[in-house]
């Protein structure tokens, strides 16, 4: 019977980039199983027709409160939005997505007679846009918060190591990403090979301070004859600044994969990360990765044998210049074999079906 269905309630503030994309795969491959509605924030990257990437069965309430910083007035507001939500819906089951929505949902839903799932997709408190005071503070709420009997997943080894610190009720579940559909979408796009003689370098996601985006300027600047995209737009545009930088804006889904495919290599700059779907879509997609030295991308990228991993501007700039055929070809095989085998969400919703279950 339809109504016996386990209900989730899914809380997310940061709907959009790599989170809106983890949460569209696992949520439309579990909606026939269970009664599934999303509380959400609107965010600057939220793209306006959401709606239509999920499944006809999924239902949408606005969280009107929700903040991407501490905002005491409007965190205050957004716990009651919650509570009223929880007491109208009496989900079986709440999964909190992101810093915020799993520090403003643990306050205001009560574990008892229900399982309180929490994915950081990447911990506050390992943010190096804020002070060291401003972190300390985060991390004692994350340790405050696990008063509330709650299962911790970590999206990548290394998240999941820094939640084993806060709480014992910690798991890991790699993020992955659904080969499927990603076949389908990239359907007409004739595989690229790589271009030697005239590289081409990407990145995406928001253009903040996470992303690092004066690394990336710096890289552009060193390598002025290489075309530089970041598909992406966000407040420190103002840091890209090198003439062979092109910066695209917000895309829709399938001109984001058209760019993508355009290009050779495939870079983040990150300060540091959950574990980035964009990531896992480039190295599906056989692009050359060279990554930042931080959690998430470490976590996938084995340096020179399916990637590149860069501790700093020089590092970023001597790999890219070194690229050569004889080397490369090989890394991006085993890149798209380890998608195949290991990175992809077959294996993690398998995974959270059965936590759900338990």
């Amino acid at each position: 019977m339809e109504n016996q269905k386990k209900k989730i309630l899914h809380i997310v503030e940061s709907f959009g980039s790599g989170v809106f994309t983890f949460l569209v795969d696992l949520v439309n491959a579990t909606d026939k199983e269970f009664d599934i509605t999303i509380a959400y924030g609107l965010r600057d990257e939220t793209i306006s027709n959401f709606r239509d990437y999920f499944s006809e069965r999924v239902k949408f309430i606005r969280v009107e409160n929700f903040t991407r910083s501490i905002n005491p007035k409007k965190d205050i507001k957004a716990t009651k939005e919650i509570k009223k939500i929880v007491k109208e819906l009496k989900p079986d089951i709440v999964h909190m997505h992101s810093s915020k929505a799993g520090a403003v949902g643990r306050l205001a839903v009560n574990a008892k007679n229900r399982k309180l799932i929490y994915n950081p997709h990447g911990f506050s408190f390992l943010k190096q846009d804020d002070s060291k005071l401003k972190r300390f503070v985060y991390k004692a709420i994350e340790k405050v918060l696990t008063f509330r009997k709650c299962t911790i997943v970590g999206c990548s080894q290394g998240e999941y190591e820094e939640a084993k610190k806060l709480s014992k009720n910690s798991i890991c579940i790699n993020n992955g990403i659904n080969i499927e559909k990603l076949k389908e979408e990239t359907q007409g796009l004739e595989p690229k090979e790589i271009d030697y003689k005239n590289l081409k370098v990407c990145t995406s996601g928001r253009i903040g301070y996470q992303k690092n985006p004066e690394l990336f300027n710096g890289i552009a600047e060193k390598l002025p004859n290489i075309k530089f995209t970041w598909i992406g737009e966000g407040d420190l545009k103002n840091k890209l600044t090198a003439k062979n930088i092109t910066v695209t804006g917000w895309k829709e889904r399938k001109e984001v994969l058209q760019i993508l495919n355009d290009n050779d290599i495939f870079i983040l700059t990150s300060l540091w990360e959950g574990l980035p779907i964009s990531l896992l879509e480039a190295m599906y997609m056989k692009k050359i990765c060279v990554v930042s030295n931080v959690i998430g991308n470490r976590d996938v990228i084995k340096d020179s044998k399916n990637g590149y991993i860069a501790n700093n501007l020089d590092e970023f700039v001597e790999k890219i210049e070194n690229i050569n055929k004889k080397l490369d070809d090989n890394i991006t095989d085993l890149a798209q074999k380890d998608i195949i085998k290991i990175f992809n969400s077959d294996n993690s919703i398998k995974q959270y079906i059965n936590l759900y279950s338990k």
